[in-house]
């Protein structure tokens, strides 16, 4: 059963078909911490008896969390509330042999992103110079370092706590000799430092993929890989990867380089009609 359908039916075991049917139906498991969404029309008090239940069935669980607003602001976090169990927010997370620290209240991280982490990975050729602009605590970093040959990963990001963590990730999986982490806004250390020096750049940041690949471009050799992700609506995942392109495609345009769409997928369903798209771009920048 999948933690979607186990929320839901445990849900109604313990609250009734009328309050099930109001939560989103996605379980969040990170490390020892479970997460739910707190649907508008449904009180913290009501939450509390499901995730007593939920500690009380999964004793690796040790804490449980309701995340009551959407990812905003610069640092893309969201607000939490303790429900049950520990009142703690930090855990230890695993992913593909590596294991990161990580504070869900601090730095946003998202379990659904797992097999993208891997599938990137295994795209990296022996000695590739990779940027990756929006790090967060550094799992795709630290996953490509692990499961490929890098030569160097450069790894940035704006927020001072997921930068803090970062480096305690690097140093917890062993590659402080491949991964650099950096702190900082992406397009100001790309134009600082990292002008023509990569094979492959990430953008696993929705909201700043457009205004920020311009920089991405720019820090390529004269060929190499841009990896954006892109919230888009539409009525279908082919329709969203379809969409994305045509995005992406106008914008490279006004770049002024050659590209080429190798490959596009949906991530995951964010909302009805939503979608998280990942395109797989080879830019030629013709120099």
């Amino acid at each position: 059963m999948s933690r979607g359908k186990f929320l839901k039916k445990l849900a109604t075991e313990v609250l009734g078909e009328e309050v099930a049917k109001k939560l989103w139906g996605r379980l969040e498991i990170i490390g020892d911490i479970a997460i739910m969404r707190k649907p508008p029309n449904v009180d913290l008090e009501v939450l509390r008896r499901l995730a007593e239940e939920i500690l009380r069935r999964f004793p690796y669980i040790r804490s449980v969390w309701a995340a009551v607003t959407p990812v905003t602001g610069e640092f893309r976090i969201r607000g939490f509330v303790h429900l049950a169990g520990e009142e703690r927010s930090t855990t230890l997370y695993r992913e593909h042999g590596c294991v990161f620290k990580v504070d869900i209240r601090t730095v946003y991280i998202s379990p659904a992103l797992n097999y993208e982490h891997a599938r990137i990975a295994k795209l990296v050729r022996p000695g590739e110079f990779i940027i990756n602009m929006f790090a967060g605590a550094g799992l795709f970093s630290i996953i490509i370092a692990k499961l490929s040959r890098p030569s160097k990963v450069v790894s940035i990001d704006i927020n001072p706590e997921a930068y803090r963590l970062m480096v305690e990730n690097v140093k917890l999986n062993k590659v402080e000799g491949i991964v650099e982490p950096v702190l900082g806004d992406a397009r100001e250390v790309v134009r600082e430092c990292c002008i023509g020096v990569a094979d492959r750049v990430l953008m696993p940041l929705p909201e700043l993929a457009i205004d920020y690949l311009p920089d991405a471009v720019a820090a390529l050799r004269n060929e190499g890989f841009v990896h954006v992700y892109y919230f888009i609506t539409a009525k279908g995942r082919d329709e969203a990867v379809e969409g994305a392109k045509k995005v992406f495609a106008e914008t490279l345009e006004n770049i002024g380089v050659e590209w080429e769409f190798v490959s596009g997928r949906v991530v995951r369903s964010v909302g009805p009609r939503y979608y998280q798209v990942v395109l797989d771009i080879l830019v030629n920048k013709g120099d």
